[in-house]
């Protein structure tokens, strides 16, 4: 019988450092429950729906995202932003936003660099939720 450790880190050599795979967060889009604002809907929401956290932060922060998501890109000449800008500005939830990371990531990428995108998609995850990465089989030895 073969050692556990062989088993399962036969073929699955990772180019990561294991340290910063644990350390990575994921981002996840914002629920499309809305938070209960009244005590009543507190305790309704806590009986059907028993994770609150869960709940979709409220929707004032959504100027604030908005305009955030704005400056990411307002360094970048107004033919190529503008198609996001209208985007941006119509987007009537923090879930459409998290939509739209990955188009704000390729345009910042395309007029400066990848790094200068990371950077700012970075300060854009701050407002949506994360989660430890999925965890899956990780080699036993280093």
């Amino acid at each position: 019988m073969k050692p556990f450790s062989v088993i399962f880190s036969r073929g699955h050599q990772h180019t990561v450092p294991l340290t910063s795979r644990l350390s990575r967060s994921e981002v996840c889009p914002p629920s499309l429950r809305c938070a209960p604002s009244s005590a009543w809907q507190r305790l309704m929401f806590w009986l059907v729906a028993p994770a609150p956290h869960d709940a979709s932060p409220p929707l004032n922060r959504l100027p604030l995202v908005r305009h955030e998501f704005e400056r990411a890109v307002a360094d970048i000449d107004e033919a190529a932003r503008y198609p996001l800008v209208c985007r941006i500005g119509a987007a009537r939830s923090l879930r459409d936003l998290w939509h739209m990371r990955l188009d704000v990531y390729n345009l910042v990428a395309l007029k400066h660099s990848e790094f200068e995108a990371g950077q700012r998609l970075a300060l854009l995850n701050r407002h949506f939720p994360t989660r430890a990465p999925r965890s899956g089989f990780a080699p036993l030895t280093p």
